[in-house]
């Protein structure tokens, strides 16, 4: 299971990236992708997954330092920065704006998450 968790893990880390790049091209471009808020919730979604797994890995037994599993556990504010606050803006530019801000800390978070669970072999 901690390969999953890994993989998943990797998949947390892109799927923020492309909803980040997304947002900085429609903030650039002042429109929205239609599938474009399906990526964001997809990122979301993965992450909780991964919190799910990373929790049943402690369960088992597993250990990791505390530092990995708490930044992980901050990504929870950007993206409920971007899905309660940025997505009720007024228009297309404002909310592109505040959920590129809310995806780029979201990847500079589970990126340093990602990289304490690699050096830690989770």
């Amino acid at each position: 299971m901690t390969n999953v968790h890994m993989w998943i893990g990797t998949l947390v880390v892109v799927a923020f990236v492309v909803s980040a790049i997304l947002d900085v091209i429609s903030f650039i471009n002042g429109r929205t992708f239609t599938w474009q808020r399906m990526v964001s919730y997809t990122a979301a979604t993965l992450l909780l997954l991964q919190y799910v797994l990373g929790l049943s890995l402690l369960g088992s037994g597993k250990s990791i330092p505390a530092v990995h599993f708490l930044v992980a556990l901050l990504a929870i504010i950007p993206v409920g920065f971007q899905h309660g606050y940025a997505s009720t803006r007024e228009n297309a530019k404002q909310r592109s704006l505040y959920s590129a801000i809310a995806n780029i800390a979201a990847v500079i978070i589970v990126l340093i998450a990602y990289m304490i669970g690699q050096n830690n072999g989770s």
